[in-house]
């Protein structure tokens, strides 16, 4: 009975989160009150579902409840992401009762998002196959007693609205939900309900994976042998070449700049190291007989050594690549990667030296992509790059490239502060007039955004009161526009084009020698009446 009674206890809380979300979300606009949302959800789930008050669900949900609060202050997909998932974690963990391994629930979570739009279905269906307790009714016979009467009232009520205008008039003021207002319940209802009544498939799933690891051929000793000593070699050769000339900073070949060199084999160094760490990972499995020679495991080490120079090559690479242009978000992201591949390769070494299993070896991993995700849901890359683009920028006497502000613009708010700071700096006129049009355009757009409360959120809010207190209460605005100019994404200002000409009518060849002769015999005309004529007797006496 009491299960029972749980089971319909969750009905009223996906109803009313899923009104929330229909009073909160539809709008469009996305702000700090989707934390709260967030924290809400984690409180109805504690009260509808008893089990979540364990101690293993109850750290689970305290990382959500730290997420939510993420997206409090900044909502962005990433914060939204990895607080689904700790909630998730929560909603499962009653049935796993610990954390094993992350693969294992990265696979559960897996199969919980897709199970989630069965998930209500299922359970409608389990529902209306429910026997009824001590001769009560089943959903079915409820549903055929409740038809003639909701049918005929219906029918009784659209005849009285026809005879009575009052009737009329009042449900004239009942609005139908619109057919794109419904979709969105139900997407809702799909992502809400599953962590009320998650799907058993989803926690079932990791009985096909295989207990132990899968049983792969092992390779002779001689064969790795030569394997290693042929890939530390060829190692050596790059790492070489890359102490030459990206850490030395020795003349490239003629023709080739640094960016070039720096830009062309980033991702492709990444890649290769990946394949090495999967090489070891299969090759040298801990308690293998190839794992256990001495000589072998000195070059697994010193080949291991030579892919995180590898990977500190790529790093570097980008590095200089980022000097020569600019820093963007998505540089940061693939720098962080490639610490996380360093960490990784690490990680499989120590693993091999130490005889650790691959659990603990996975779990290692997922521990810090989930620090680095974490911190990444807190820092505005986009605004740690504005920041270092304009303190590097050649405009302000830096070392970098000009000042790219079509993608400070692009940055939304994230890049006003710098563009504020910027504009405090000695600049040249035009330079200048052209960053206060681009700060100018994003002050404005955060100000509307913070002044409606569905949009407001607390980074934002911190972000606009840094800019009033650099800008003062009259800050200045950009020059004013000729008739017909128009402001580029830059701030350059961009003059109409001027009208064109009439075209001359084209010439053919006929017409070009009528105007020839025409023109010749204007001409002999004119000299003749200015030609002297001849002095005559008469006039000469």
């Amino acid at each position: 009975m009491a299960h029972r009674y749980l089971f319909l206890l969750k009905i009223p809380a996906a109803i009313l989160l899923i009104v929330a979300a229909d009073q909160l979300l539809l709008n469009g606009a996305m702000g700090s009150w989707f934390g709260g949302l967030a924290l809400g959800w984690i409180g109805l789930l504690l009260a509808v579902r008893p089990a979540l008050r364990r101690p293993a669900s109850l750290v689970a949900l305290g990382i959500a409840a730290g997420f939510a609060l993420v997206l409090a202050y900044d909502p962005w997909p990433l914060g939204w992401a990895l607080f689904w998932s700790a909630l998730s974690i929560a909603a499962l963990m009653p049935r796993i009762g610990r954390f094993d391994d992350a693969g294992r629930w990265g696979l559960r979570l897996l199969a919980h998002g897709l199970s989630g739009p069965l998930t209500p279905l299922l359970d409608l269906a389990r529902l209306s196959r429910r026997r009824p307790q001590r001769g009560g009714p089943t959903p079915a016979n409820l549903l055929t007693l409740l038809v003639l009467p909701l049918a005929m009232t219906g029918l009784f009520v659209a005849l009285f609205a026809s005879a009575n205008p009052i009737i009329a008039e009042t449900l004239g003021q009942v609005r139908l939900p619109w057919f794109g207002e419904v979709v969105f319940w139900g997407m809702t209802l799909v992502v809400v309900w599953p962590s009320l009544r998650p799907s058993r498939w989803a926690t079932r799933v990791t009985t096909l994976l295989p207990r132990t690891g899968m049983p792969l051929p092992s390779l002779p000793a001689a064969s790795l042998l030569l394997s290693l000593l042929l890939f530390n070699l060829v190692f050596a050769v790059q790492n070489g070449l890359d102490l030459a000339f990206l850490w030395s900073g020795a003349p490239l070949p003629k023709g080739m700049t640094l960016a070039d060199y720096a830009h062309q084999g980033a991702y492709p160094l990444i890649a290769t190291a990946l394949l090495a760490g999967l090489f070891v990972l299969v090759a040298l499995r801990p308690g293998s007989p190839s794992a256990a020679n001495p000589a072998i495991r000195r070059l697994v080490v010193l080949w291991v050594a030579q892919n995180l120079l590898l990977v500190a090559s790529s790093i570097l690479r980008t590095l200089d690549y980022v000097e020569a242009y600019s820093l963007t978000a998505f540089r940061i992201a693939a720098l962080a990667w490639m610490g996380l591949v360093a960490i990784g390769l690490a990680l499989i070494c120590w693993r091999m030296l130490a005889g650790k299993s691959a659990a603990w070896m996975i779990n290692a991993n997922a521990l810090m992509a989930a620090l680095v995700l974490s911190a990444a849901s807190v820092v505005d890359l986009d605004a740690t790059a504005a920041a270092w683009n304009v303190r590097h920028a050649r405009e302000v006497g830096g070392r970098g490239v000009q000042l790219d502000l079509c993608y400070l613009s692009r940055s939304g708010s994230s890049a006003l502060v710098s563009l504020v700071e910027l504009e405090r700096r000695p600049l040249q006129p035009g330079f200048r007039d052209r960053v206060r049009f681009v700060r100018d355009l994003q002050f404005r757009m955060l100000a509307d955004a913070q002044a409606d409360w569905r949009s407001w959120t607390w980074r934002g809010a911190q972000r606009l009161a840094t800019a009033r207190q650099l800008l003062g209460l009259n800050p200045p605005m950009p020059a004013a526009l000729p008739p017909g100019a128009f402001r580029d994404c830059d701030g350059s200002i961009q003059l109409p084009a001027p009208p064109s000409a009439p075209e001359p009518a084209p010439t053919t060849a006929a017409s070009a020698a009528e105007a020839a002769a025409q023109a010749t015999e204007a001409a002999v005309a004119n000299a003749a009446a200015n030609a002297t004529p001849p002095l005559t007797g008469a006039a000469s006496r």
